[in-house]
C-alpha cells in the first residue's frame, strides 16, 4: 500500500498521539455542536437480557453500500497472540460499508450509520463532503459503491425519524449529506471531544459531513448497575431497541441491540471490524483510540452473544458468516 494511503487512513481514523505537545496544540475530531439526547432512558444489562431472546416488533435491513479495502493492521491488532499465531501480516483487507435500517411499528424508520453519499457514487468525489483534498489523498479508486444513501432513501415509503451512529469515523458518517438536515443524529458521549494532531485533518471533513445538521444528540449513559457494560440506554422506552456503550475504538463508540421479528440483532460497529477478529476474540488495531478499552468492550459484546446465541451479529465492516 502506498505511503500516502497509509497516512490518510491513519488520519481518517483519528489515530494520532493524544498526549504531550500533540494534545496541547491538537484539535478535536469535530467542532459540531452536541446536546443531551431527547430519546431513551438509562437501563441496565439485566433488563436487556431479560427481553433479548423474545422476538420484537422491529424489522431490520442491511444494505451493502460499498466495497473497499484498507490496512489490516488498523482493523485487527496484529500484535495479539492469536494474530501472531495465525501468521497475520500487514496488508490490504477487504471491507464493506454498510447502511443499516430498522423499522419500528410506531416510531418509524431509523438508520444505523449513514452509508455512502451520492456524490461518491456519481463519480464526483471532489464535490462530496470529503472535499477536494481528502478525495485525492484517500484510496477512493478501490471504493466500489453499490447503493448510495440518497438513492436508497428515495425508494423508501417514509423518511427516517433518526440516525443512530455507532461512531463518527469517516466511513460511518460519509452518507450524512444525503440525509435531510431535519433528521436528528444520535451518538455516544465524547465523539467530538479530545484533542489530537489528527483533528486538524479529521475535523474539517467530519464537520462537512454534518454541515447543516442539528446538534449531535449524545446518549445519556449511566453506569450499568449490573457491571456488564459501560452503559445501557433503552432507546424507545419499550425494550425493543437498546444502545450499549462500547468505548475504545472511539470515546463514544456505541453498539445497538434490536429485538426484531426474526430475533435479536446486534450492531457492534467498529468494536469489531472483521469476521476474523470476532471469531478469534481479537480487538481492532491501530484505527482504535484506546486499545485496552477496545479489548474490554469487545469482550463484553462477545460474552453477551455467548449468553444469548440467538443474537445475530452484524460487524462493522465484514459479514459475520
Amino acid at each position: 500500500m502506498k505511503r500516502r494511503t497509509k497516512i490518510a487512513l491513519a488520519v481518517v481514523a483519528a489515530l494520532a498521539c493524544t498526549t504531550g505537545v500533540a494534545a496541547a496544540v491538537g484539535r478535536p475530531p469535530s467542532t459540531h455542536s452536541v446536546t443531551p439526547a431527547d430519546l431513551g432512558h438509562a437501563s441496565r444489562a439485566s433488563e436487556l437480557e431479560r427481553l433479548v431472546d423474545e422476538p420484537g416488533p422491529i424489522t431490520a435491513e442491511t444494505v451493502i453500500a460499498a466495497d473497499w479495502a484498507v490496512d489490516r493492521e488498523g482493523l485487527i491488532n496484529l500484535d495479539a497472540p492469536e494474530a501472531r499465531s495465525a501468521g497475520l501480516k500487514p496488508g490490504s483487507e477487504p471491507i464493506r460499508i454498510f447502511l443499516h435500517a430498522i423499522r419500528h411499528p410506531t416510531r418509524g424508520l431509523y438508520l444505523v450509520d449513514t452509508g455512502v453519499e451520492h456524490a461518491l457514487h456519481g463519480g464526483d468525489p471532489a464535490n462530496s463532503a470529503l472535499g477536494p483534498v481528502m478525495s485525492k489523498v484517500l484510496p477512493l479508486g478501490n471504493l466500489q459503491v453499490h447503493t448510495d444513501t440518497a438513492t436508497w432513501l428515495a425508494a423508501q415509503p417514509d423518511a427516517p425519524a433518526g440516525v443512530l451512529m455507532t461512531h463518527l469515523h469517516m466511513d460511518h458518517v460519509m452518507g450524512a449529506p444525503d440525509i435531510s438536515n431535519a433528521v436528528p443524529f444520535y451518538a455516544g458521549p465524547g465523539e467530538t471531544s479530545g484533542r489530537s494532531a489528527a483533528g486538524f485533518f479529521v475535523a474539517p471533513m467530519t464537520d462537512r459531513e454534518l454541515e447543516g445538521k442539528g446538534p449531535l444528540r449524545e446518549w445519556k449513559f449511566e453506569a450499568d448497575p449490573d457491571g456488564r457494560f459501560a452503559g445501557v440506554v433503552d432507546v424507545f422506552g419499550d425494550g425493543t431497541l437498546f444502545a450499549i456503550a462500547a468505548p475504545g475504538h472511539t470515546p463514544g463508540s456505541t453498539a445497538y441491540l434490536a429485538r426484531t421479528t426474526k430475533g435479536p440483532v446486534l450492531y457492534v460497529g467498529d468494536a469489531c471490524h472483521t469476521r476474523w477478529g470476532w471469531e478469534h476474540h481479537v480487538e481492532p488495531g491501530t484505527f482504535s483510540a484506546d486499545r485496552p478499552k477496545s479489548v474490554a468492550s469487545l469482550k463484553q459484546l462477545e460474552e453477551l452473544v455467548l449468553r444469548h446465541p440467538t443474537i445475530e451479529v452484524r460487524l462493522g465492516h465484514q459479514d459475520a458468516k
